[in-house]
């Protein structure tokens, strides 16, 4: 609260006035949409839904003991699993490819068709259509909600509220269950939390999931979009008057006023102030007033507009996807142009070709081995009784395979070598060292020069390891006396 005080030239005391810093909710009963919108966004809950809850229950099949969850991240084992993909945790760069992919092409797509995400795929969007199914299912539609709004608690009305807020809480645990499958093989996880074995961290994660589902897709519904997410005033740099969003055509509904049967249509606009575009806003808003931060291009308005427009025997679209500029040149009386190509659709187009061809060259390329080698620092080099000098190396064997495989090691760059490896006999000038299915293996590794070889203080080489017919290397340097790191 803020207090705001008026001091009054009339003398006495000073009046305090108590304003509000945050404006309170004002209920919004959207009512019902019937149209080809309204049944693609039926459609696409129904599928993205389905995605969701079932997609931790499918299972592919995996060998040597991994989990056979078709899509899982395992924090355990350090491993991502999608289908027949599996990614390591030195993979994360094909997350951060994956994400600028996925905000490049949401650019675009909002740069053609406006808020396309926020009223289609947006998580608020899809589960807050959901919840208001369910208000009405228990409730009604918006005139019966209003009604009952205003009118006293009784048994039957806290009957339906019950209902209706047990329906809620049983899908926003399901929500964040389904989440923590993601995390944990579905059908054990199950079981273990149901039996009270499950971890602390599982079930805290579970309530907070189930609590901010149910706040937000049930209270706080429209404020979520307005006052919580940055989306909308991101939105504001990508969109122009060219981009294709749900638009009130002034051009052909202006001048607005009621309309009788058998009134004449001339002098008029086809907008007879119905408010039905109003009503069945799940935001609440007049899409006539123009753009607005508030609205998510949901097009439920469009549906309720040619409802109005077909019972009065006018050409529907007086609201659709269409752009400011062709708007505005209707108005002008000129033919309105769509321009899809645009220095900005170009650059966004561009950019997520490049990202997109990067990410699949570099998929094409992944190798199921990796070799890395750490030198040893302390000492730098140990000097034997000979006159040899010996450097110590870690080799990081990586073997992504499912089967158990055999790296053959070898030194290259340097002159008649002596290779040693704890627990590892070597065979010439080869070591070999066998790495478990999705597993790494270090493998110390003594290199030893004779002293008629120490022609340099540092020596460049290459740790090579060859395994199925593949040759992998790593650079590093053999320091022998007076040489510096």
């Amino acid at each position: 609260m803020t207090t705001v005080i008026d001091r009054t030239s009339g003398g006495g005391p000073p009046s305090e006035e108590i304003h509000p810093l945050y404006q309170k909710r004002k209920a919004i009963y959207p009512k019902l949409a019937h149209g080809d919108f309204r049944n693609l966004k039926w459609g696409l809950m129904i599928l993205l839904l389905g995605i969701y809850y079932g997609l931790p229950w499918v299972r592919w099949p995996r060998p040597a003991g991994a989990p056979d969850q078709a899509v899982m991240i395992d924090f355990a084992h350090g491993r991502f699993y999608f289908f027949m993909f599996d990614l390591w945790p030195d993979e994360v760069y094909y997350f951060t490819g994956l994400l600028v992919v996925a905000a490049l092409g949401l650019f675009l797509t909002t740069a053609w068709l406006g808020r396309l995400w926020c009223g289609y795929a947006c998580p608020q969007t899809v589960w807050t259509d959901l919840f208001l199914y369910v208000e009405r299912l228990f409730e009604g539609d918006r005139t019966r909600r209003m009604r009952a709004a205003t009118q006293p608690m009784t048994a039957q009305k806290a009957l339906k509220k019950l209902g209706k807020h047990t329906v809620w809480l049983l899908i926003a645990a399901a929500t964040g269950g389904a989440w923590i499958f993601y995390f944990n093989d579905a059908p054990t996880f199950w079981q273990a939390a149901i039996a009270g074995q499950a971890s602390v961290a599982a079930y805290l994660f579970f309530g907070v999931l189930t609590f901010t589902t149910y706040m937000l897709a049930g209270t706080m519904r429209e404020q979520v979009c307005v006052y919580m997410c940055p989306w909308p005033r991101f939105q504001g740099a990508m969109i122009d008057k060219h981009s294709l969003q749900v638009t009130y055509r002034y051009d052909r509904g202006e001048p607005r006023s009621a309309h009788r049967k058998g009134d004449t249509w001339e002098g008029r606009g086809d907008c007879i102030d119905c408010k039905q575009c109003v009503v069945v806003c799940p935001m609440g808003i007049d899409i006539r007033e123009g753009s607005q931060l508030e609205c998510i291009n949901c097009a439920l308005c469009i549906d309720a507009c040619d409802e109005i427009m077909i019972k009065i025997e006018r050409p529907t679209g007086l609201i659709g996807y269409d752009s400011d500029e062709a708007v505005a040149a209707r108005a002008k009386g000129e033919t309105p142009s769509y321009r899809f190509i645009r220095p900005r659709t170009v650059f966004y187009a561009v950019a997520l070709t490049i990202v997109g061809g990067l990410m699949i060259w570099g998929f094409l390329l992944r190798t199921p081995f990796q070799l890395h080698v750490a030198r040893d620092r302390n000492p730098l080099f140990v000097r034997l009784s000979d006159g040899a000098i010996r450097n110590s190396y870690t080799v990081k064997l990586v073997n992504r395979l499912y089967t158990v495989k055999t790296f053959k090691v070898r030194v290259v760059g340097l002159t008649d070598p002596k290779l040693q490896s704890p627990g590892l006999k070597p065979v010439g000038d080869t070591v070999s060292a066998p790495v478990e299915p999705g597993a790494s293996r270090d493998v110390r590794l003594l290199v030893t020069l004779p002293q008629q070889a120490l022609t340099e203080a540092m020596k460049p080489l290459v740790i090579e390891a060859s395994v199925d017919g593949q040759v992998i290397d790593a650079k590093s340097v053999f320091i022998s006396e007076g040489g510096k790191p």
